[in-house]
């Protein structure tokens, strides 16, 4: 017999898409459920996630130069209690987990390391603007999962992430906005989409999208000053496959795509319109397992 899944249960499962490149920029995130249970209900047990894996990213982002880095994914459930990462961020769900339930909340914490633009620069142009320092952007997130939109074995959830740096890196504040939606097409095999937007401060965009005149001189860019706004739109696919016939335990391969728009004042930015491309693209390719 087949059993509604609790997809708040399992919404971090397949987080590893998302993946963290250490080295590169930051990675979409992606959070969807496992499909495996479709076939059983959840139990709801402790449970422990890792994943591996590559990843092909810009090298900073609005850079038309790629750069394959590391990915990696951690995600689990204590007592009830959900935490997961996504991308370069990490996130604990303080509201206890309802299995049984038809419409699920998030709520809690999170941190997020930014790397844009700290190593790794392939262009003269940009490289010789500086490096910038890593960014620790703390806040919280909220928000709603519905299952069993189509069907009884699918969901989706509406998501909202403010944080602000706290390491003098930008000092300014992003919100992301998230949409995402999946489904299990057997036992073994899961689908998903997402579709995110982040919106920055304007200390967040004069710090990695303006130049100085000083910054001018020494790089042959042209002077920009860069306003705070609505900064892309992404869209996100991506596929999980149970190499053991059974996704909440035991082996998994995982592979996503994503494609983001830069917009406003961030694609006509000199690091991107004349050193880069506001059409950014990320892949990635690994391998999971679940405890």
């Amino acid at each position: 017999m087949i059993h509604r899944f609790n997809a708040k249960t399992l919404l971090a499962a397949l987080a590893i898409l998302g993946g963290t490149p250490a080295l590169a920029q930051d990675i979409p995130p992606v959070d969807l459920p496992d499909p495996a249970a479709a076939t059983a209900a959840d139990d709801g047990g402790d449970t422990f996630t890792i994943g591996l894996g590559v990843g092909y990213a810009p090298s900073y982002e609005g850079s038309d130069n790629y750069v394959i880095s590391p990915a990696g994914v951690v995600r689990g459930r204590v007592s009830g209690f959900n935490f997961y990462s996504r991308a370069t961020a990490l996130y604990l769900d303080v509201v206890r987990e309802a299995p049984s339930s038809k419409l699920n909340f998030g709520f809690g914490p999170m941190v997020n390391v930014r790397l844009d633009r700290s190593s790794r620069i392939r262009d003269t142009r940009v490289k010789a603007l500086g490096e910038i320092d890593t960014a620790i952007e703390v806040g919280g997130f909220a928000g709603v999962t519905q299952n069993g939109v189509l069907h009884g074995y699918d969901f989706l959830t509406v998501r909202l992430d403010v944080t602000r740096d706290v390491a003098d890196a930008h000092r300014g504040t992003v919100v992301t906005p998230n949409i995402e939606y999946a489904t299990p097409l057997s036992t073994k095999f899961l689908i998903g989409a997402s579709v995110s937007s982040e919106i920055v401060s304007d200390r967040f965009a004069d710090t990695y999208y303006s130049i100085t005149p000083l910054g001018a001189a020494v790089s042959g860019l042209r002077t920009y000053d860069a306003d705070g706004g609505v900064k892309n739109v992404r869209g996100t696919l991506l596929a999980t496959y149970s190499l053991t016939g059974d996704l909440r335990g035991g082996a998994a391969i995982f592979a996503v795509g994503s494609y983001s728009r830069l917009l406003g004042d961030f694609k006509r930015s000199p690091i991107v319109r004349d050193a880069g491309d506001s059409n950014q693209f990320f892949g990635a390719l690994g391998l999971s397992y679940t405890f």
